[in-house]
């Protein structure tokens, strides 16, 4: 059986590289990590519920509680009420689009041009490879754990 410590401590460093650099935009432009990813999530205009927030990008529920109340007190969102339930929806206001559009813009910049180097050399291959390399780690934890 091979031992892949090297390339998965490989994948691990350079993981924490990439969130590295997201850090550094963040600390750049004045807020937290985690808000820039918020105002990121959210410039895409829709609306989103905290519950899906936290489990798709894994944002501890108090985390992201947190940085909603200094949003909406900021003016950046809004709550919105669902039908036939007590979770709101979040969405950004008017201002909070601008103030998202300017934090976000260095960001989705570099991820722009960073995409288009990666498909020109080789292909965007590796998100689907590494997709299934997370499904498969989860299924086997919570197999064997």
């Amino acid at each position: 059986m091979n031992d892949y410590r090297k390339e998965v401590y490989q994948l691990m460093l350079t993981t924490n590289r990439c969130i590295g650099v997201y850090y550094e935009i963040a600390k750049e432009m004045g807020i937290k990590e985690n808000t820039l990813l918020l105002l990121d999530i959210l410039s895409d205009q829709k609306q989103h519920s905290q519950k899906q927030i936290c489990e798709d990008w894994h944002i501890h529920k108090t985390t992201l509680n947190t940085i909603i109340k200094e949003c909406v007190s900021a003016g950046y969102i809004i709550l919105l009420p669902q039908k036939q339930s007590k979770e709101k929806l979040i969405s950004l206001t008017d201002s909070g689009q601008v103030f998202a559009d300017k934090v976000t813009r260095k960001m989705k910049k570099a991820v722009q041009h960073a995409m288009e180097k990666i498909q020109n050399e080789f292909s965007t291959d590796f998100i689907a490879i590494f997709e299934k390399y997370v499904e498969y780690l989860e299924y086997e934890y919570k197999k064997n754990g």
